[in-house]
């Protein structure tokens, strides 16, 4: 089987992850697919900061998995824990419809893919565990219209 490669970045901010709104109007994590010639971390860094606006600097791999993205599609999930470099706002592409800061108290609830949820469980752990990141990392955020107001 070949399926192609996805890279996804697990953000943390003042204790939430960041999540946007695909045009399937789903939930997913920052992040998308390897230009040629790129790492994964390379792809990444600069697939957060074309979704977002963000500057972040990849950490640490924490799920590798196989998303079920239609019925006739398959991707291979690389998922990364990473760290902001910035503090500045969100400004999400036309790639997406909106974004959130999703509660890490209220993720298991949220409608993301399990592996998602699995990899930002992972990242949580590494954050607090090892303490390599820290999990209130910048100052506020604005964006052009917010996920938070549609999902509750």
């Amino acid at each position: 089987m070949r399926l192609p490669i996805s890279v996804k970045g697990v953000l943390i901010h003042r204790g939430r992850v960041l999540v946007l709104r695909n045009e399937r109007d789903e939930r997913e994590l920052p992040g998308g697919r390897l230009d040629d010639g790129e790492t994964p971390e390379k792809a990444l860094t600069r697939e957060i900061r074309e979704e977002t606006g963000l500057s972040a600097r990849v950490i640490s791999l924490v799920d590798a998995w196989v998303f079920q993205v239609t019925p006739r599609e398959k991707v291979f999930i690389l998922e990364y824990a990473c760290r902001l470099k910035s503090r500045r706002g969100v400004t999400i592409s036309h790639e997406h419809s909106a974004h959130a800061w999703l509660p890490l108290a209220t993720v298991k609830r949220e409608p993301l893919p399990k592996g998602y949820q699995r990899g930002i469980r992972r990242t949580v752990r590494l954050i607090t565990k090892e303490g390599r990141m820290d999990p209130v990392v910048g100052e506020g955020c604005s964006h052009r219209k917010s996920l938070q107001a549609q999902s509750h």
